[in-house]
């Protein structure tokens, strides 16, 4: 089967092929009697214009690029299913680039930007620390970014953001540990280069300090995000020779774990220790015992995060004209049945 040109067309409609271009991607700027010609020429010759072609010419491809630790943790399956749904009312295609919870470097975030194969990209993944500030300073004005879900540190403070405020979310997680009664509270975290991970462990503490508390050493334990590494965390504070009356887990996904190895110490929640997670995520509530959390709108997060970078890609982050004030979102505090008073208050 031949192809047919676009100069087939404007040679059969008597025109110019830049007419009947302006037909078909301005037809406003064209003559009812022209458009009407070069409509009659186009069903007449068959001729598909190549979108790809025209994608290039544009400079627009409306694809966007999200960057995510893991496409099965249940909590960016969420956001995924905003960004998705903001992406398909706006005609914008979805490529994925998972991390597996490593962090993304400069480098690969710079080699993204030079492809210039998709219109912006979303960060839902941490970055590395090196090299940010040389991104910030020449990304920012060749290609959108925004940042969902991690805190963003001050080099990269040029990038738009949507988060909920981690730090006063771990604190009020804390504070309600500590309003039970609860006094020997540890921590099962993420990775210490995580920034989000760092604001949570930092409202912990801010908690356990208004309170007089002490954490004692061994009490804050790398989970590495993940149901494995949230069971040997847990393992190592049943251990502990103070073994805490609660654990604060800064993932649903490490609670999961966590409960895990209580109850495989032969210990009962909330009887023996309670346990608090993070997200809300779809399986907290049907847990064994349902799953004290803090709930982040992750739908919304996604949807705000894609229609974000929709305006950045239409302002075009050249302009000088992005809003780098971080847009919080809301969380909530769900209380469940995995939290009860210490046995020995």
């Amino acid at each position: 089967m031949t192809t047919v040109s676009i100069k087939e067309v404007a040679e059969l409609a008597g025109v110019s092929i830049a007419t009947v271009s302006r037909c078909m991607n301005s037809p406003d700027k064209v003559s009812e009697k022209t458009r009407i010609k070069v409509q009659h020429a186009i069903l007449e010759t068959g001729y598909t214009p190549n979108t790809l072609a025209q994608s290039f010419r544009r400079g627009r491809t409306n694809i966007v690029m999200v960057v995510l630790p893991s496409i099965g943790d249940p909590f960016f399956t969420l956001v995924m299913r905003g960004i998705r749904n903001a992406a398909d009312a706006r005609g914008f295609s979805i490529i994925i680039n998972e991390t597996q919870f490593n962090t993304i470097t400069a480098d690969e975030i710079a080699a993204m930007v030079v492809s210039r194969q998709t219109d912006g990209i979303i960060l839902l993944a941490s970055m590395s620390p090196f090299g940010t500030e040389v991104l910030s300073e020449q990304s920012h004005r060749t290609l959108p970014i925004v940042v969902g879900c991690e805190t963003v540190a001050p080099e990269l403070s040029k990038f738009p953001s949507v988060h909920i405020d981690n730090v006063a979310a771990a604190k009020e997680a804390t504070g309600y540990l500590i309003s039970q009664g609860h006094e020997r509270i540890a921590l099962v975290c993420g990775s210490a280069t995580s920034l989000l991970t760092k604001d949570r462990e930092f409202g912990f503490r801010a908690a356990m300090r208004e309170a007089q508390l002490k954490i004692e050493l061994g009490w804050v334990v790398n989970g590495d995000l993940s149901v494995e590494g949230a069971i040997r965390a847990t393992r190592s504070l049943l251990n502990h020779r103070h073994r805490p009356s609660a654990i604060f887990c800064t993932t649903d996904e490490m609670a999961i774990g966590c409960l895990h190895a209580i109850k495989s110490a032969g210990l009962s929640v909330p009887t023996d220790i309670s346990v608090m997670g993070f997200d809300d995520t779809r399986y907290a509530a049907v847990m064994d015992p349902p799953l004290s959390t803090i709930s982040q709108p992750a739908v919304e997060i996604g949807e705000r995060v894609m229609y974000r970078l929709c305006r950045e890609i239409d302002q075009g982050r050249g302009a000088g004209n992005s809003e780098k004030k971080p847009e919080l979102v809301p969380h909530r505090l769900i209380i469940r049945e995995s939290i009860a008073p210490p046995a020995d208050l």
